[in-house]
């Protein structure tokens, strides 16, 4: 029987991702107070479209990362923020200091809804066939590297939903499945490879989560001062040729006998072997750089490596 893993990679798997967190923000000045918090330029986002984004402190400091989507719903105007676990009550009190005079409000509805995710060649196929019924929203999102299509609903009628995903050709499959390929896609999770202390520069998701031209926006300054700079001390990589069985978060990088690094995220996976997500510091960032790194009293090698990790 073909692994969960293969089948995501030929095929279609169905992830239950009922744990994320979702905020719903509403009211006429939605839109004009998530751009001004957010720093990714939304403004020009329409209904059904998302996007990457970080909300930051004054010093762009990771508050939380996460998608923006805007409704299908036009009246009054709303945006979805999907996140990781755990992060919804944060950020909704973060976003609560910010409100002054605007018509907004502020909704943790994480409880309230079941979220699963189609990824695979066959993921748009097999969402097609499934009859999901009115009350299901879905949205097209890559979240690991492979087409995938979104899904949520009331969380009521979650069993007849994953029901009707998987007799439509999808393969229910688990978080150590989905952690592999969210690696190897080099997508960073806040919690594992993000904290409060990351400046959102590091993460290596600038292009996909950082506007540089929406104008103002919490946490813009120190932003721009580092592209003006043209580096940031470290970037969040990956690492492969790992010697070693498993790579513990926190795991030190050196070269040349000096800390370069520290390891994030670690996978064992199928194609790649041991591979890791890793913040390097600047000067040992090229692909091809060897570092060391001592785990359980042994001690061994990587090689630094871009992101999305291929072949």
């Amino acid at each position: 029987m073909p692994s969960a893993y293969q089948e995501a990679r030929e095929h279609a798997v169905l992830f239950d991702l009922s744990d994320r967190g979702k905020i719903l923000v509403s009211g006429p000045d939605a839109r004009t107070f998530l751009h001004n918090l957010c720093t990714n330029d939304i403004n020009g986002l329409r209904p059904g479209a998302g996007c990457e984004s970080f909300f930051a402190t004054a010093q762009a400091k990771a508050v939380a990362y996460g998608v923006i989507f805007c409704s299908e719903s036009a009246d009054p105007e709303s945006f979805w923020l999907d996140l990781d676990p755990g992060l919804a009550e944060k950020l909704v009190k973060h976003l609560d200091r910010f409100i002054i005079s605007e018509q907004v409000e502020l909704g943790d509805r994480s409880a309230d809804f079941a979220q699963f995710h189609v990824a695979g060649p066959e993921a748009k196929a097999v969402v097609n066939r499934a009859p999901l019924g009115k009350d299901c929203t879905v949205r097209q999102w890559e979240r690991i590297g492979l087409p995938g299509w979104d899904i949520t609903w009331p969380i009521a009628h979650r069993e007849s939903v994953q029901k009707s995903l998987l007799d439509s050709g999808a393969t229910l499959a688990g978080q150590d499945t989905y952690e592999v390929l969210r690696v190897e896609a080099g997508m960073p999770s806040y919690g594992v490879d993000i904290d409060e202390n990351r400046f959102v520069v590091e993460v290596g998701r600038t292009k996909q989560a950082i506007s540089y031209t929406k104008g103002c926006y919490l946490g813009q300054e120190p932003i721009v001062m580092a592209r003006d700079r043209g580096h940031v001390n470290r970037t969040l990589l990956g690492l492969r040729e790992c010697s070693a069985t498993s790579l513990p978060r926190g795991t030190k990088l050196l070269r040349e006998g000096k800390e370069v690094g520290e390891v994030a995220s670690s996978v064992l996976s199928a194609r790649f072997g041991m591979i890791a997500l890793a913040y390097i510091r600047r000067g040992n960032q090229e692909p091809g750089t060897v570092v060391e790194y001592t785990t359980g009293g042994t001690a061994g090698t990587a090689v630094v490596a871009s992101l999305p990790f291929s072949a």
